[in-house]
């Protein structure tokens, strides 16, 4: 199915409303589950060990998710698609309170964590399928306010009704369910998938290597932040109401932050937006050490800070990714970028815990200080190995320094498969190259 590209930020998101709304509740729902199946597994007296057990199945589904769900999107569509794996969430979040046993739950959050990776390939192949170069850092904002604000919001939902009874766990299989409504019942468009590409990691860290090592990396500063935060502040003398509220602060923060960030890498070069994010949020983190112990107001300030810069900069690499990728190349890339996220997540929590049994508390912020900064080092060697990225805002063609040679003939040789876009390329650098004084600057034709 084809459909005109949209020319404006609002234009591109009305048109996907319903998506967007259908994944507002099912973070709403997420947000509300992960912090309720947490708190009823201490009542349950599931004990630490066992309970991390049970929550880590989640990331083992995860991984699989984003693996398998290309094969059924190029099957079936992604409103199909979608359906189901919601549906499925819906069923997995009720088993819980029909049988209260821990390899009963491992197993539902092995099929949650399923499900929810098959939904962001589903979700983000969706709307990078749909926006030109050009918009893409604000739609992908958009879409990560939304999700930020679903999971804040499902925190606190908790206080709605007692976490021993089954209200909560009816009204987040009810939230799950909603989230099929406007998906099924209004006219979305579809990117079309009639002539998919496979697209493993390999071959997109060859296309995009800062939005390929980058979306890993930030998965595990996303696994610290949501699987150590709540450790980090009780550790540091935070009461209960305090820790809720540092984490909400991260939460914000990264909602906030997500626009203005997102419109600014559309304006100028996405490298150095992310450069300069990621050196933020490694100064940020190395001045969270010299907080005294129980310093709750300026914890919750850093917690603003650090998720303004932490959790934006996952949308910041899918948009760099894309900006290099096809149409038919979208859907098998997403599954790449949902699985390298979902890697860096599991590593995320078990580098920061034996950073902590090491160095006490400050090792969460070490943790994300080393992190950051290993994205600073990157993405300066990218700023200097691949100083141009393609872009439909800055033209058709890119720079190739020495040593890219192969990245060239990846894209020409793509470039080839079609023949129209192919001739059109000819064309356009027959025009550039008229204009031109002197000998012909070395450049390949690039993808939009």
């Amino acid at each position: 199915m084809t459909t005109s590209t949209p020319t404006s930020t609002l234009s591109a998101a009305w048109s996907l409303w319903a998506l967007l709304l259908g994944v507002g509740l099912l973070m709403l729902g997420n947000g509300l589950q992960g912090s309720l199946l947490g708190v009823r597994a201490a009542e349950e007296s599931f004990g630490n060990t066992v309970t991390g057990l049970v929550m880590s199945a989640y990331f083992v589904g995860f991984l699989a998710g984003s693996t398998l769900t290309p094969r059924k999107l190029r099957d079936v569509g992604h409103i199909r698609v979608f359906a189901a794996l919601a549906s499925i969430t819906s069923i997995a979040i009720l088993v819980h309170v029909m049988f209260i046993d821990p390899w009963v739950w491992a197993a539902m959050r092995l099929m949650t964590g399923f499900a929810y990776a098959g939904l962001y390939v589903v979700t983000e192949s969706w709307l990078n399928g749909h926006a030109s170069n050009h918009l893409r850092g604000r739609l992908l904002a958009f879409y990560m306010v939304i999700s930020y604000l679903g999971m804040g919001g499902g925190q606190l939902l908790l206080n709605v009704a007692d976490p021993s009874g089954i209200l909560l766990f009816l009204i987040v299989s009810i939230l799950m369910s909603l989230a099929l409504v406007p998906i099924l019942l209004s006219y979305t468009p579809q990117p079309d998938t009639s002539q998919p590409e496979a697209m493993n990691l390999l071959r997109l860290y060859r296309l995009s290597p800062l939005g390929t090592l980058g979306c890993l990396l930030t998965g595990i500063a996303n696994g610290t932040v949501f699987g150590m935060g709540a450790v980090f502040a009780a550790n540091h003398g935070l009461e209960t109401h305090q820790i809720a509220a540092f984490m909400g602060a991260f939460i914000l923060g990264g909602a906030l932050f997500q626009w203005p960030l997102g419109k600014l890498s559309d304006k100028t070069d996405r490298q150095w937006v992310i450069l300069i994010v990621a050196a933020l949020a490694t100064a940020f983190s190395l001045a969270g050490l010299l907080f005294d112990q129980g310093a709750s107001h300026a914890l919750t300030l850093l917690g603003v800070l650090l998720g303004g810069t932490t959790l934006t900069l996952y949308s910041l690499f899918l948009a760099c990714a894309n900006d290099v990728l096809t149409p038919q190349q979208t859907v098998s890339a997403s599954s790449s970028l949902v699985l390298a996220l979902g890697i860096g997540a599991i590593l995320g929590p078990l580098s920061t815990g034996l950073l902590m049994d090491l160095l006490g508390s400050a090792g969460f912020l070490w943790d994300l200080a080393l992190i950051h900064a290993l994205i600073v080092v990157f993405g300066g060697y990218c700023l200097w190995r691949y100083p141009n990225q393609p872009s439909d805002t800055h033209g058709h063609y890119v720079a190739v320094p020495a040593g890219t040679a192969s990245l060239g003939a990846t894209w020409v040789e793509e470039a080839a498969d079609d023949p129209v876009q192919l001739d059109l390329e000819l064309m356009d650098a027959d025009e550039e190259s008229s204009l031109e004084e002197g000998p012909a600057s070395a450049a390949e034709p690039g993808r939009s």
